[in-house]
Order: structure tokens, then sequence, then C-alpha cells
């Protein structure tokens, strides 16, 4: 392979320096912290699904506060209306002119905490941001920040009072992550960082739009062979043969693969992408762009190792 023109040690020094101010919060849980910086790298949206207080807007804030960004949060509610969202048109009676408020949704990077407990209309706001980067409202057009990230949490969809995301807008979502309960070590570390005040509040800026802006154009420089690329197909392809599945993931699903595959290289040091940087990363791109037969669904199974399982089994170039 010729000599690649990537500047990996730059990128990997910009991922460092984020990774070791995320941690500083999320104690413990270095996957999700990797997978957050990646998804933001790869210019894609973040679904956390938990269990309340295991640190999902914890993590969205710090991101936030170690980027020179615009940050804006948006607690959902089940009285939310789209507007609260993307923001609404009045007329300005003193220019006699009809002029926009801008929502929520105009920044760069947007928490929208517990967005499951918004009713589907609502929550499908999103939808034209997400993939777009532009809002239309009343029939104007508007574009969204440079450097956009959506961080959607939510709580498990047998809590009380929460409405299940159409599956349009979850396939919107580059990834799906849990953050699970910390091990006692962890556990144990929270409460002493907490003892006096809280993390969060020494978390200071480390990172500039720029640096972000240079990462997700470097990241594309990193090689996908054409095997690589099968590869991916053919994993995509069991999701959609798969007797136990309904529905499989869409063409999405292989470009989250590919971009998060490319963004696992650079993080191992690499120029180019080998097939265990797309297992890394399989279950939280493939996990909510599925949906599971009836039948599958109503026993208690475990999805991820199902899914792990299903990877395993398609065939590996150079195997």
């Amino acid at each position: 392979m010729k000599e690649s023109t990537m500047e990996i040690n730059k990128l990997l020094k910009s991922r460092e320096k984020l990774f070791t101010n995320l941690s500083k919060v999320i104690i413990g849980k270095p996957d999700v912290i990797d997978f957050v910086i990646m998804a933001i790298i790869c210019k894609g949206h973040i679904l956390i699904e938990d269990i309340p207080g295991t640190g999902k807007t914890m993590l969205a804030k710090s991101l936030a506060l170690s980027i020179d960004s615009k940050f804006s949060r948006i607690q959902f509610t089940p009285d939310m209306l789209p507007s609260d969202v993307t923001g609404v048109s009045f007329y300005n009676q003193v220019n006699q002119k009809l002029e926009f408020r801008k929502g929520p949704i105009f920044a760069n990077i947007v928490l929208a905490d517990e967005i499951n407990r918004a009713t589907p209309k609502t929550q499908s706001a999103l939808l034209e941001g997400m993939e777009e980067k532009q809002v239309t409202v009343d029939g104007f057009t508007h574009e969204l920040p440079g450097v956009f990230l959506v961080i959607a949490t939510q709580n498990p969809i047998d809590y009380e009072g929460t409405f299940q995301l159409p599956e349009a807008q979850l396939d919107r979502f580059l990834i799906k992550i849990h953050i699970g309960y910390p091990d006692n070590n962890a556990e144990k570390e929270i409460m002493k960082a907490q003892n006096i005040d809280h993390p969060i509040n020494s978390i200071t800026q480390v990172i500039t739009k720029e640096e972000i802006l240079f990462m997700q154009e470097e990241i594309k420089k990193v090689h996908v062979s054409e095997e690589i690329m099968q590869y991916i197909i053919g994993i995509i392809n069991a999701t959609r043969e798969n007797d136990n599945i309904y529905l499989g993931a869409s063409p999405r699903g292989s470009l989250a693969l590919y971009r998060l595959g490319q963004c696992r290289a650079a993080f191992n040091n690499r120029d180019y992408v080998i097939p265990d940087d797309i297992k890394q990363v399989s279950f939280p791109v493939i996990a909510h762009r599925i949906i599971f037969q009836t039948s599958f669904r109503m026993h208690d199974n475990k999805y991820e190792e199902f899914i792990k399982e299903m990877v395993d089994h398609v065939n590996v170039p150079w195997g």
C-alpha cells in the first residue's frame, strides 16, 4: 500500500484530549466515551438508552463543554409541540414582517433529553435536521450549523409515560449505546470524585470546532478495501436474511459500519480498515436498525449475544 497522506498523530492527539476530559466525568466507561467521540467524527447522531442515573445527561454536557460549541438542551415532555424544537414564525408588528425565532435545535450539540417521553409527532420534528442539517418551517428552509450533533437519551420503553421512537427516526441515529451500571471500583471513584463538587464543574474546553472539522475530513482518508466493503454488505445482508428478524438493517447501516470502521482503524493507529474494526462497531450500529419477529421478541433473548453470533457467522475476508 502506498504511503498515506493522513495526519493520524494529529487526529489521535485531538481524540486523546477529548477522551481525557470526558473520563473525568464518565468514570470506568472507556468504550462508551470512544463511541461518542467516533460518532462526532463520523458526523453521526447518538441514542443513549439506559435506566435513570447512569450518566446519560452528564455525558452529553461534558462533550459540549469540551468543545468550543453552542450547546442546547431540550427536555422532552408529553405536552411538547414540534415548534418547541424547531422554532416558530411570528409576525413582528413593529417592522410588519414575518420573522423566524430559532428553536433549541439550532446549536452545535443538542441534548434531546428523555426523547421518548414526547409524542411521535414531536419526536419527528428532529428528523429533517438530523438527516439534512436544515429545518423547514412555514415553507422556509433554515440551515443548521456545520458541526451538528444530536445526543438523544431515553429510558427503557417499558417505563411509564414513554413512547416508542418511530423506525424512521431510529435509523437516523448512527449508533445506539448503553452506559450501564459502573463496576464496584468505578462506583467508589464516582463517590470520591463528587465528595466536594461535581467533576463536570471543572470541565473546560479542550478542542475547537476547527479540530472537529479536521478530524471529520481526515477520517475519510482511511483506506477501505473492496473485500472489507463486501464484508460490510455480508453483515447487513445477514440481518435481512435471518428468520428471527422481521426487518433488517437499511443501507444507512452499511454506511455507518463503513465510516465507524474507518474511525476505529484510525484510533488503532492504522490508515486501513481490517475486519476486526467492523466487528467492534457492529452491535451499536445494528441493534436499533432491526426489528425482531414477534415470536422471537416474546422470549427472554439476549439480543447482543444474538447479533454478535450472527456477525461471527459472516465470512471474514482473508480468513
